[in-house]
């Protein structure tokens, strides 16, 4: 572990191996609030070894790949950290290590060697039967891992996304610390997993779906925001989230097929307005908002009815539905139901 002062800009040589990290036009420790730690290490205890209350920056250049638990590691370097510190630190991402293989050997061996990688390294973590047995046979390590579920453990832990890019074979995230770490809630992860969302009066609903998108996505979702506009559908433009896998299920509805659980279980009804998150419903003007909590939302929504483009549209459209529901509840269900099933059945609309 070697102290330095804080520097304004980070710069990495990948021509040296390993990797070299160069700092310019810094001032010592002592002129400044906080202190700049550079590290190599996977072990939590060296994190748990900074002093208290005095670190501005940490800068890591092991691979999180590396590190068995890593929420608790994220968890211990928030903890060090001062309001508004920096974290900056490197991983492989799947996509990187795709490409590697692909190009070092022959297609014939490539693609079987893949394979097997991200059955080892990607598949057996992510599974309950065969967690253990992956961390008995690698302890935890070199596992495979995509940024999306780097960047989400790292809001989950109580930071906010600074910057993220890729060098070579290698993808180096800063991350600032915007609150103090608490670990709460249930991240997702499994294939079939529940989404918190507002149902009636405001009142939370758990929604299970199909994971379509990388693990704790969900935590990306203000980020994303913030990045991207939105699209004529209502969703967000260039969503990297999603799984190249996850954009079939969608295409084909079988991702939204486990919310019938939820219609059976009475926390949804058949046709109304799509359960969404707290973050998207901050976007609401406040009288439809108020209309929108007043009702169940439902497995099929108005969207697909009218077919809106814009989230202008889609607030129109939606404000539809709900002033001709509070008059005539079954009689607009029935009218938009049939609807939704022509436009899904006869014109191929497809869910996003």
């Amino acid at each position: 572990m070697v102290e330095v002062a804080q520097h304004p800009t980070l710069q990495v040589d990948l021509d040296l191996n390993p990797p070299q990290v160069a700092i310019g036009d810094y001032t010592t420790a002592s002129e400044q609030t906080g202190q700049t730690y550079f590290l190599a290490t996977t072990d939590q205890r060296d994190i748990e070894a900074l002093p208290d209350g005095q670190v501005r920056e940490i800068i890591n250049l092991a691979r999180v790949n590396n590190i068995p638990q890593l929420n608790n590691f994220f968890a211990a370097v928030n903890q060090k950290l001062l309001p508004g510190g920096l974290y900056t630190g490197c991983m492989q991402t799947v996509a990187q290590l795709k490409r590697r293989v692909l190009r070092k050997y022959p297609i014939w061996f490539s693609w079987p060697y893949y394979v097997l990688l991200f059955i080892v390294k990607r598949v057996l973590p992510k599974v309950k039967l065969t967690h253990n047995f992956y961390l008995f046979l690698t302890g935890g390590r070199n596992w495979a891992i995509s940024e999306v579920e780097v960047l989400g453990r790292l809001v989950y832990c109580g930071f906010e996304i600074v910057d993220y890019r890729e060098f070579g074979e290698e993808l180096y995230f800063t991350v600032r610390k915007a609150r103090h770490s608490r670990l709460e809630g249930t991240p997702s992860y499994g294939i079939v997993f529940r989404m918190r969302r507002v149902g009636q009066g405001g009142r939370p609903v758990y929604i299970y779906k199909l994971r379509t998108m990388h693990p704790y996505a969900e935590y990306l979702q203000a980020y994303i925001h913030s990045k991207n506009n939105l699209q004529p559908n209502g969703k967000f433009k260039d969503d990297f989230r999603i799984a190249t896998w996850g954009r079939y299920l969608r295409r084909l509805w079988i991702d939204e097929l486990p919310m019938v659980l939820n219609w059976l279980k009475g926390d949804i009804k058949l046709v109304g307005v799509r359960p969404l998150s707290e973050h998207y419903l901050s976007l609401y003007p406040e009288e439809l908002l108020k209309k929108r909590l007043g009702c169940k939302p439902g497995l099929l929504p108005p969207f697909y009815a009218d077919l809106p483009e814009g989230f202008d549209a889609i607030l129109a459209s939606e404000a539809r539905y709900l002033e001709a529901y509070e008059k005539h509840p079954f009689t607009t269900d029935m009218r938009y139901l049939f609807s939704i099933l022509y436009k899904i059945l006869i014109k191929r609309a497809r869910s996003q």
